[in-house]
């Protein structure tokens, strides 16, 4: 197993010599070195986050034997790294596996990782689960900075808020983060303040559902079948020249109920209406199990029914470092403008 392993890790390597090399002309030192679930062993990946590689399992953890040649495969490929690893194969994804010693203090530690030369904070190891960056969205935040100088910015279910910075970095006139947690904008706050911006993102902490209806001109009533919702802030409509919608696959609040397999319309059609004639809303989709063209005929109906057309749409498809057995990467982001 182990002989197979090293044989693995060191094909997928390979195969991202050129983009390594790429995204390190650009500043870059986040990406996947491996992708389990295509590279021959699902369930596991290994992700290199600046002088830190972080490996994470999901659906076994990892023998004693199988992790000390993963980190002798790349104490050798990527000298003076540290390694963190995280076995998440439990209930809910948690963390189980406990560090300690110098392993502890590195998965804690705050250090500072780069793409596209916009400087992000990073933790192996914080008071959530993931990571404070997915890195199978840099495409879409490349996009996005492609997209942003002079426009105003919408990003919805911000978390640490990638896009957003992104965006500002690239020159966006104005730029809104989005998201209910405290913690996770605290940590976009502080990486807007790592960055040399032209301008200051606003960051609000809401439910997206109030947002969003503020926003789209639909309003949020604070009582709903004479039951009183949580307080939320209160916003003017506003449509934004770009929009990104990254939802969870499934949450449920007092406001509404984000279900991505069964019930995405419920947050596109706010997010359209929140996005200006002649802009751009970028949706992005992460479960498996739903088919894109489907899930794009979704959006188009949802679209008509809302009164506003989709007048072209575009793929944006997740870079090399997460490749796609069959060309349906998992996650989906759909460029529409309207």
């Amino acid at each position: 197993m182990s002989d197979s392993l090293t044989g693995l890790l060191a094909a997928a390597f390979a195969a991202r010599a050129e983009l390594m090399t790429r995204l390190s002309a650009e500043q870059t030192d986040a990406y996947r070195l491996f992708h389990g679930s295509v590279e021959g062993r699902p369930g596991l990946t290994v992700d290199r986050y600046g002088d830190l590689i972080l490996v994470q399992t999901f659906h076994r953890p990892l023998t004693a034997n199988d992790l000390a040649v993963l980190e002798a495969f790349y104490a050798e490929a990527l000298p003076g790294l540290v390694t963190v690893y995280n076995d998440r194969s439990q209930d809910n994804s948690r963390i189980a596996n406990p560090l300690e010693g110098e392993r502890k203090v590195a998965a804690h530690a705050p250090r500072l990782i780069h793409e596209l030369a916009v400087a992000y904070h990073f933790q192996a190891r914080h008071a959530g689960q993931d990571p404070w960056l997915f890195l199978d969205l840099r495409a879409g935040r490349r996009r996005v900075m492609q997209e942003a100088a002079d426009k105003s910015v919408l990003n919805l279910f911000a978390y640490t808020c990638g896009v957003g910075i992104a965006a500002a970095k690239a020159g966006a006139r104005f730029v809104v983060n989005v998201d209910f947690a405290e913690s996770s904008l605290k940590v976009g706050k502080d990486n807007a303040r790592l960055n040399d911006l032209p301008i200051r993102p606003r960051f609000i902490q809401s439910d997206v559902f109030p947002a969003l209806r503020q926003f789209a001109g639909l309003g949020q009533p604070e009582v709903v079948r004479r039951k009183r919702l949580p307080p939320f802030p209160k916003l003017e409509p506003q449509q934004f020249d770009l929009v990104f919608l990254d939802p969870p696959r499934y949450a449920k609040s007092p406001f509404g109920v984000v279900d991505l397999v069964n019930d995405y319309p419920a947050l596109f059609k706010p997010a359209l209406l929140s996005t200006a004639e002649g802009g751009k809303l970028i949706c992005c989709n992460n479960v498996a199990e739903v088919a894109r063209e489907a899930w794009l005929d979704q959006l188009q109906r949802s679209a008509r029914k809302a009164g506003r057309e989709i007048r072209e749409s575009e793929w944006i498809v997740p870079e090399a470092d997460f490749p796609s057995a069959d060309g349906k990467p998992p996650l989906k982001m759909a460029l529409l403008r309207v």
